[in-house]
C-alpha cells in the first residue's frame, strides 16, 4: 500500500492505493497519524485507488475519525468504486463518514 497526502489550507488529503486490510491498516494509520497536526480541521481520503478494504481498515477509518472529532475537525470520504461503497453501508459507516462522489465535493463538505 502506499499513501500520498497534501494539504489543501487546513484540510490534508490522503489518498491510499492498493488493498487496506489486516496487513497493512497499522501503516495507513501511522501515515495518517503523521499526516495531520493538531492545527488541521479536516481530512478527506480519496479511495479512487483503493481495491479492498477489511474491518481492520475501516477500524482505522473510525479512529480517525473519532481523533478528529474531538479535537473538532472531520473527515469525508470520496471516490469509492460500488464494492468499496457497498462495504461502508453494509457496516453502516456511511451514516457516521459523509461519503462524496469527487474531491471537490468532499472538499466543499469539509471546507476545504
Amino acid at each position: 500500500m502506499e499513501i500520498n497526502a497534501e494539504r489543501d489550507g487546513a484540510t490534508v488529503i490522503a489518498r491510499p492505493t492498493g488493498r487496506l486490510d489486516g496487513s497493512n491498516a497499522g501503516e495507513f494509520q501511522e501515515a495518517l497519524e503523521a499526516a495531520i497536526d493538531e492545527s488541521d480541521r479536516a481530512l478527506v481520503l480519496d479511495f479512487e485507488q483503493i481495491s479492498y478494504i477489511s474491518s481492520a481498515g475501516l477500524r482505522v477509518i473510525l479512529l480517525t475519525a473519532r481523533s478528529l472529532q474531538g479535537n473538532g475537525g472531520q473527515m469525508a470520504l470520496c471516490a469509492l468504486d460500488a464494492p468499496i461503497r457497498e462495504v461502508f453501508a453494509i457496516s453502516g459507516f456511511d451514516t457516521i463518514i459523509p461519503i462524496h462522489g469527487t474531491r471537490d465535493e468532499a472538499l466543499a463538505a469539509v471546507g476545504g
